[in-house]
């Protein structure tokens, strides 16, 4: 029973972290393509506010990692899945470009892609199926190289 109440409770945990943050997003300004291209844009009409969110996110980000690494349960119960690996090779590296230039396209990446969809905004549909397609030839190159 208590294992049921953990992950129901974890469930609903996510759920209002998911919320608070995509309202945040919204607030923000990062699922407005728009804006997120005019602060990608140096060399026009640069629009500099979106890296005080950024910097506002990285600052939060902070502080809950360095709590977390001295955690090994959540506030919850769960078990703590923190990344260990500090490797940076060529995967990173190419994931890393291939976001940033599909990021300068679109003005969207992932999780505000997820906002556009609840907007009903066809650039977010077509950004999520290409995403998923993606996805999709990822794992297909990475289990035909196995």
């Amino acid at each position: 029973m208590k294992k049921n109440l953990n992950h129901f409770s974890a469930l609903i945990f996510a759920l209002f972290s998911g919320l608070i943050f995509g309202i945040g997003l919204i607030l923000a300004g990062m699922a407005n393509p728009a804006k997120v291209l005019a602060f990608l844009d140096l060399a026009g009409l640069w629009d500099p506010s979106l890296g005080l969110v950024m910097g506002g996110a990285i600052a939060v980000g902070l502080v809950a990692f360095t709590l977390a690494k001295k955690r090994t349960r959540s506030f919850l119960g769960l078990p703590m899945n923190l990344p260990t690996s500090r490797i940076i090779d060529q995967r990173l590296i190419v994931g890393s470009l291939i976001f940033g230039i599909g990021w300068g396209l679109a003005g969207i990446c992932p999780a505000p892609a997820f906002v556009l969809l609840g907007a009903g905004s066809l650039k977010g549909i077509v950004f999520l199926i290409a995403m998923l397609i993606g996805m999709g030839i990822f794992e297909y190159i990475e289990n035909s190289n196995k």
